[in-house]
C-alpha cells in the first residue's frame, strides 16, 4: 500500500521520498497569499478527479505522469486518492502559503480526515533546503487530525475568505495552537495590509528598506535572501510584481528599473534579463519620505489589489498596525 505525503512546495515533496518518509508525494502548489481568490468550485475542481480542468489547474499536476501512473492514480480526485493509500500525512511547512493550504485542505476534507486517518505532521523545518539523508533522521510529531482541527481550519479558512480583513483580525483572540503555525500565520498576513502611516505592506516597506542600505540590484531585494529580506509571506515572483509597483506608479517610491515586466517571456530573453538584473535601483524623494514616516504611499498612486477575499482599493483601504485595524 502506498504511503502519501501532501506538502505545499515541489522541491518539499522530492525531499521527502528522497528521505524515505513516503512512496509519493503531492506538492499542493496553489498561491494563496496572492491575487483574487478562487471561487469556491475551482478550488473544488482543483481537487476532484481530473476531467477538462486546464494545466496546472489539478492537484496532480505537479507530479510526472509516469509516477502516478505507477501509483494508478492519474485522475484521481484527492478523496479517492486518499482513500486508496494505506497512510496520508499532512506535512506543512510554516510559511503563510503553506498554512493557508492547510487550512483549505481541513475545511475541503472536513469530517472526512477523520474517517481517512490523516495524520498531520507538526512541520518546523524547511524542507526543500534539507539534504534527504538528514531529513530522513528527523521525526516530526504527527497527530490524527479530530473535530478540534477541523473547527479551528474552517474558522480561520471562511475568515482570510471574507471581504473584510475583521474576521481574520479576530481570531488573534483564539486559541489557534492545534495548527500551531497558524497564529505566526495570522499576525504575518496583517502586516502585509497596508500600513497605517506608510500605505505599503511589510514586504513592500522592507524592499524600500534594502535599497536604502545599499542594496541596488532587483535580486538583492528579494526573499530568497531570506535572513536579509526577513518576510515570509511572498515568493519569487511575487516579488518581482511588489517591486514594479513600487517602481512603475505614477508617483514611484523607487528608480532606476531598466525591464519589465517581470515575467517568464523576460526571462527567456537573456537580454532583458541581463537588463533587469543588473539594474540599479535607489529611492525616490517620495521613497525615502515614506522610510521617514512623513508621507504615504497611497496618497499619490491607486490601489488596488487583493489580500485574501479583500480587495484593497484606495476608497476602502484596510490599514494595519500593531494596536488595531482600521479601514
Amino acid at each position: 500500500m502506498t504511503r502519501l505525503i501532501l506538502t505545499a512546495d515541489s522541491s518539499s515533496a522530492g525531499c521527502v521520498v528522497s528521505a524515505g518518509h513516503a512512496d509519493l508525494a503531492v506538492a499542493i502548489e496553489l498561491r494563496m497569499v496572492w491575487g483574487p481568490p478562487r471561487s469556491d468550485a475551482e478550488l473544488a475542481a482543483f481537487l476532484a478527479a481530473r476531467t477538462s480542468q486546464e494545466p496546472g489547474s489539478h492537484w496532480l499536476d505537479s507530479v510526472p505522469q509516469l509516477r502516478l501512473q505507477k501509483f494508478d492514480m492519474s485522475e484521481l480526485g484527492l478523496i479517492e486518492a486518499c482513500e486508496r493509500c494505506e497512510t496520508v500525512e499532512l506535512w506543512m511547512e510554516t510559511e503563510p502559503n503553506a498554512q493557508l493550504v492547510l487550512i483549505w485542505l481541513l475545511d475541503y476534507l472536513g469530517p472526512q480526515a477523520k474517517s481517512l486517518g490523516i495524520i498531520l505532521r507538526h512541520v518546523d523545518a524547511s524542507l526543500g533546503e534539507t539534504e534527504p539523508a538528514r531529513l530522513a533522521e528527523w521525526k516530526f510529531p504527527g497527530v490524527a487530525i479530530n473535530d478540534h482541527h477541523l473547527e479551528i481550519a474552517s474558522l480561520a479558512w471562511g475568515a482570510y475568505r471574507a471581504p473584510a480583513p475583521h474576521a481574520w483580525f479576530n481570531l488573534l483572540s483564539k486559541d489557534l495552537s492545534v495548527l500551531p503555525q497558524l497564529r505566526r500565520c495570522v499576525l504575518e498576513m496583517l502586516e502585509e495590509l497596508p500600513g497605517r502611516a506608510t500605505g505599503l505592506g511589510a514586504s513592500e516597506l522592507r524592499i524600500l528598506e534594502l535599497i536604502a542600505a545599499g542594496y541596488e540590484h532587483p535580486f538583492e531585494v528579494f526573499p530568497h535572501f531570506k535572513q536579509r529580506f526577513q518576510r515570509r509571506v511572498f515568493g519569487y515572483w511575487e516579488a518581482g510584481a511588489l517591486l514594479e509597483g513600487l517602481a512603475l506608479a505614477p508617483m514611484p517610491a523607487i528608480s532606476g528599473l531598466a525591464e519589465w515586466p517581470f515575467t517568464p517571456e523576460m526571462h527567456n530573453l537573456r537580454e532583458r534579463y541581463e537588463r533587469y538584473k543588473e539594474s540599479r535601483l535607489s529611492l525616490t524623494a517620495l521613497g525615502k519620505a515614506i522610510l521617514a514616516g512623513t508621507e504615504d504611499f497611497s496618497r499619490h498612486n491607486p490601489i488596488d489589489r487583493w489580500w485574501g477575499g479583500t480587495r484593497l482599493t484606495n476608497d476602502r483601504l484596510w490599514r494595519w498596525d500593531p494596536v488595531l485595524l482600521v479601514p
